[in-house]
């Protein structure tokens, strides 16, 4: 006896289905996908008024899930061919799972499901759906785009570098610079790094556009002490977590500092990270930086995953406080205790202090009252190309 999609032994929790029970039929609506636990389900559809097997499937496998990704009517007919238990995968599980996987992914995905589709209605001898994109395959394909773009960029050596000053509030001069690395895109104009870095950390891009910047950055600094444009000048580097994870990242920064003659001490690295930074990992790389007298700091403390624990487990060089807290530290006592506190701490563990977002000549007076070792921030001076940082002397 068949039983209907709805029939005896369904359940929210899991459907049971006897030999010849139908799961569900071609034209349903699709109320769910489901997880085969055990048994064999056939999957069938009509060709010109003959049945055809699309596939068996078992154990393991997924059945009905495209019709519920793509939100459409089902297109085939799936019958247990022998005892079957199967989990279902309601609409919003699979809804929930779509939104969190990476947009190239998921373009990928309904690329795929519209050629099956037509595939299938051409089988069927039936008139394809028109291919109209998706918002998320327009989404995916304009990164895929973008990062094909990016290669090129690399490729070509069009990333640029900037350079933002850090002063040394105790002496009143540029003690150094943080180096910022930029994309002109040729039809976007100036792209925002936190758009293209995140994009090349999600491929072992990042890795390539890293060694870029650090070959670029070691190039500046040996101009910049040519110039004397500031007294033993030094150049900060961002670094990610890909880029840790990379085998010998330490080592090929150390071999670029000693071809290129480089003091110790002129490149300091900036560790970043959105995730729990890997303690074992970050030791090692901090123990090899200052056994070839690299600074290490920790960015943007304060923020997102950054908490105690990395200062407490890892011997940073610099902390640097984020923004957040600069900007309203005059206006808001909870601001300004986080940022004192922050100074104090610095002190107690060795470890210079860097508040970025200075803006005003009073925020630069009170980080001079609380003993802080460096600024940074518009009032200081924006970013710049090395080129007119050498020009301005």
């Amino acid at each position: 006896m068949n039983h209907g999609a709805r029939g005896e032994g369904m359940s929210p929790l899991r459907v049971q289905l006897e030999a010849g029970d139908l799961l569900f039929r071609e034209g349903d609506e699709p109320g769910a996908a489901f997880l085969i636990e055990s048994g064999t389900i056939e999957v069938k559809t009509h060709q010109r008024g003959d049945e055809v097997v699309l596939s068996l499937l078992g154990p393991g496998d997924l059945v009905g899930e495209m019709a519920v990704i793509d939100d459409a009517p089902r297109t085939a007919t799936a019958t247990a061919v022998s005892a079957a238990v199967l989990f279902p995968l309601d609409r919003q599980q699979i809804a929930d799972r779509l939104a969190a996987t990476d947009p190239i992914v998921r373009s990928l995905l309904e690329g795929q499901l519209k050629r099956y589709r037509g595939a299938l209605a051409a089988l069927q001898g039936k008139q394809p759906m028109p291919d109209t994109p998706t918002p998320s395959e327009r989404l995916g394909t304009g990164r895929i785009r973008l990062e094909a773009q990016l290669r090129e960029a690399l490729a070509n050596r069009h990333l640029e570098l900037s350079y933002q000053p850090l002063l040394s509030v105790a002496e009143d001069r540029v003690a150094g610079f943080e180096a910022l690395v930029r994309w002109n895109h040729p039809e976007r104009g100036w792209i925002s790094p936190g758009e293209f870095v995140a994009l090349a950390e999600e491929t072992s891009l990042i890795v390539p556009v890293g060694e870029y910047v650090i070959d670029t950055a070691c190039d500046a600094v040996g101009r910049l002490i040519a110039a004397g444009t500031c007294r033993a000048p030094f150049v900060a580097v961002n670094v990610s977590a890909r880029q840790l994870a990379h085998p010998g990242l330490i080592e090929r920064i150390v071999a670029r500092v000693d071809a290129a003659r480089l003091p110790r001490g002129s490149l300091k690295i900036e560790i970043t990270e959105s995730q729990v930074l890997d303690y074992t990992l970050v030791a090692g790389i901090i123990d090899v930086c200052h056994g070839h007298g690299i600074k290490v700091a920790l960015d943007d403390f304060g923020t997102g995953y950054s908490h105690l624990c990395h200062l407490h487990r890892l011997p940073f060089d610099t902390i640097k406080v984020d923004q957040s807290f600069s900007r309203s530290m005059l206006d808001d006592v909870r601001s300004m205790a986080i940022v004192e506190t922050i100074v104090r701490l610095g002190h107690a563990l060795s470890a210079d202090i860097v508040v970025e977002g200075i803006e005003t000549p009073e925020q630069l007076e009170a980080l001079r009252r609380l003993g802080c070792q460096y600024a940074q921030g518009y009032l200081i001076g924006r970013p710049q190309r090395l080129d007119v940082l050498l020009a301005s002397g």
